[in-house]
């Protein structure tokens, strides 16, 4: 095979377009303030769709000292939960119906797309590093 027959770049078959979103914490709406706890990602063409929060509790402490962890490990049930009307959606349609724009402690940023050379599971793990953690 000569070098006019290689496909590189982002059209290669073995390249991935995801979308993500990070998923924050507003403590107080009306402030406008954020604290980043988690990340969601979709890949269309893989049918793959993953999301893992990770809450820091002396991050929000020291933002919302009256923060109730609890309460808040229970509402971000809903994004791994599968008995939620998004179940039974294609990955594209679930991740719409969770990154939908809400005015609520828990929103999520608006969607970025990408493109990953690499596993979609790598990947995922570079943002939740870079964005979250």
């Amino acid at each position: 095979m000569n070098d006019l027959n290689k496909v590189s770049g982002p059209c290669a078959p073995d390249s991935n377009l995801y979308e993500y979103a990070v998923i924050r914490y507003v403590p107080r709406v009306e402030r406008g303030e954020f604290i980043n706890i988690g990340l969601i990602m979709m890949c269309k063409r893989r049918r793959w769709l993953r999301c893992e929060i990770l809450i820091n509790e002396s991050r929000i402490k020291s933002v919302c000292p009256k923060a109730d962890i609890a309460l808040l490990r229970n509402q971000v049930a809903l994004f791994s939960r599968r008995d939620v009307p998004a179940a039974d959606l294609p990955v594209e349609e679930t991740y719409r119906w969770l990154t939908a724009a809400k005015s609520a402690i828990l929103q999520t940023s608006p969607s970025h797309p990408g493109i990953s050379h690499d596993s979609m599971d790598n990947t995922f793990m570079r943002l939740l590093k870079e964005l979250v953690e």
